[in-house]
């Protein structure tokens, strides 16, 4: 298991639910779980308002146990959550430059860059600012094709997003409010997210922050819509 200690943040799939406990995976494998204490502020009703099975989540390690973390979800800020999920993406788009040019040396070349003390976003950010430090580190062809990976990286996405609040109080209310929101599969760029007190955050991405914000005004039309044909109390804040 990789070395954790208390306050770590990860980022985890939870993989199964059982009673008031998530039980969660990192991606090196090493098992967690996150008591129903540790699942949001306030009082919660039911666990799988906030979690589900297959989701992405950042936690913060509380305890480290012999076999597994003690894990917590409302203690994550959004700050943190945001710089976590920004530090994956770099990750993953970092591969993404590597591995069509390395191949089958990329992992052993990662591995180097973590005993050099750096990583994977700290070398990404630094060879984004300053593309001729390629150089130090692959050959003159390699680098070459990693400079024009980098150059040709779209812009940065922008982040549009909106707070919504769903009340129901028909016995159905909260599978009412989970079909009302129910969109996420037709929306690749979309995020939905319980705030708390009937709250959700409504968000989408795009390279253009206007168009992207006239997308979001339709989805936010189509949630309204829905809401009213399942009966459930709709207000954009």
């Amino acid at each position: 298991m990789t070395e954790y200690k208390e306050d770590d943040l990860v980022l985890c799939t939870v993989k199964a639910i059982e009673g008031t406990t998530a039980f969660i995976e990192i991606d090196d494998k090493t098992k967690g779980t996150i008591s129903f204490s540790e699942i949001a502020p306030g009082r919660i009703r039911n666990i799988r308002e906030f979690v589900t099975i297959g989701k992405k989540i950042v936690c913060k390690v509380l305890r480290v146990k012999e076999d597994h973390l003690e894990l917590s979800l409302r203690r994550v800020t959004t700050k943190e959550k945001e710089a976590v999920l920004e530090a994956d993406k770099k990750e993953k788009v970092l591969e993404a430059i590597l591995k069509p040019i390395l191949k089958e040396k990329t992992q052993a070349f990662l591995e180097k860059i973590a005993q050099d003390s750096l990583t994977r976003t700290e070398f990404f950010d630094k060879l984004k600012a300053n593309p001729e430090l390629t150089e130090n580190y692959f050959t003159k062809p390699e680098a070459e094709l990693v400079k024009k990976a980098l150059k040709d990286k779209k812009e940065k996405e922008k982040e549009v997003k909106k707070t919504i609040i769903l009340k129901s109080p028909n016995p159905s209310g909260l599978k009412d409010i989970k079909s009302t929101l129910n969109l996420e599969d037709k929306e690749k760029s979309l995020e939905i997210n319980y705030l708390g007190s009937s709250k959700f955050s409504v968000s989408i991405k795009g390279v253009n922050a206007k168009h992207a914000s006239a997308h979001l005004e339709l989805i936010i039309k189509t949630i309204q819509d829905r809401a009213k044909q399942n009966h459930v109390h709709f207000e954009a804040k």
